[in-house]
Formats: structure tokens, C-alpha cells, sequence
């Protein structure tokens, strides 16, 4: 029976090691596959991918801690996204309207520069809103800011009709006393 013991024992401690070695090659092949996958995120270099694999196959944990330390910070989703982001700013930057003078920013609403006292817009000659020197017409009322104001045209002056004269029926013109005339 002991013989029987010290072989069921045996046989136990070999599946031990045989699972604990297949867990240990499957942990083993799974570094290498994480790290394959984690540097192709971060790189598009073919060569930088296999040295990082081949690190990990050689070295196993080792190799996964010097790829730690070594492999690029970001992936190249996030360089992409940063890059997206940079672009949106300075498309931003550039629709900021800026002084034409002293390329200094202003706001859309200022007459003139604060900086240099440059007049960065202009009235329009028909409504008074404020016009971009660029711009050819009016968005507001349509007036042509190059040229002179549309008026209406004033009126002419008429003079008030005289006020009517009094009509004086011919019998009393007879009656009246005749002037006086001095005797001279």
C-alpha cells in the first residue's frame, strides 16, 4: 500500500506541475501577445513590434518590465486626437479676429483697436452698424458703404399761401371819404 501512496502521490505532484507549467507557458504566451497588441497601438513600426515580442519571449516578466519602461507613452489613438485637438485651436485661434494694424485680438463688436487706435470697423452710412473693412454691402439694411447715404429727398420749401384778401362789393368802395388834400 505504500507503494500504492507514494505513486498516487506522484502522479498528483506531476499533474501539479503539469497544470502549473501550462499555466505558466499560457501566462508566458500571453505577455507576449498583450505586448504585441499594445505596441502595435503605440507604433505603426513593424521592427519596434517584434523587438518588443521578442524582448517579452526572451526575458519573459522581465522582458514585459524593460518594455514597460521603454514602450512610447501614448497610443496612436491618442497622438491622433491630441493632434486634433492642436488643429481645432488654432483653427480657433484663427477665426479670433485680431487687429489688422497690430495683429493684436479684439472683439467683434469694437470700433477701433484699444492697442494701436486703428479703426477696425466702420458705420454703415445708412443704418450706423458696424461694417468690417473687407466687407462690399450692408448685412444689415444692404446700403453700399462706399457710397454716399440713400436719403429721401427732402421736400421743397413751399411758402403758405397768402391769406385770403377780403373782397369788397363796389358800393362800398363809393362810400369811402375821399382823401384830403392840402391846400398848397
Amino acid at each position: 500500500m505504500p507503494e500504492q501512496l507514494a505513486n498516487l502521490i506522484g502522479v498528483g505532484l506531476e499533474w501539479l506541475v503539469a497544470i502549473l507549467g501550462g499555466l505558466l507557458v499560457a501566462f508566458w504566451v500571453g505577455l507576449i501577445v498583450w505586448t504585441w497588441r499594445d505596441i502595435r497601438t503605440r507604433s505603426s513600426d513593424i521592427f519596434a513590434a517584434l523587438l518588443a515580442a521578442l524582448l517579452v519571449a526572451l526575458f519573459n516578466v522581465i522582458g514585459v518590465l524593460l518594455y514597460l519602461l521603454l514602450r512610447p507613452k501614448h497610443t496612436l489613438a491618442e497622438q491622433y486626437d491630441r493632434a486634433l485637438e492642436e488643429e481645432a485651436l488654432l483653427r480657433e485661434i484663427e477665426k479670433a479676429p485680431s487687429c489688422h494694424h497690430c495683429g493684436r485680438p479684439v472683439e467683434t463688436d469694437w470700433r477701433y483697436c484699444p492697442y494701436c487706435e486703428t479703426e477696425l470697423r466702420q458705420p454703415c452710412p445708412q443704418c450706423g452698424a458696424l461694417l468690417a473693412p473687407e466687407w462690399k454691402r450692408c448685412p444689415h439694411c444692404g446700403a453700399f458703404p462706399n457710397q454716399t447715404p440713400i436719403t429721401e429727398p427732402e421736400p421743397e420749401f413751399v411758402a403758405p399761401p397768402p391769406p385770403p384778401t377780403e373782397i369788397i362789393p363796389a358800393e362800398a368802395v363809393d362810400e369811402r371819404p375821399a382823401p384830403e388834400t392840402s391846400g398848397v
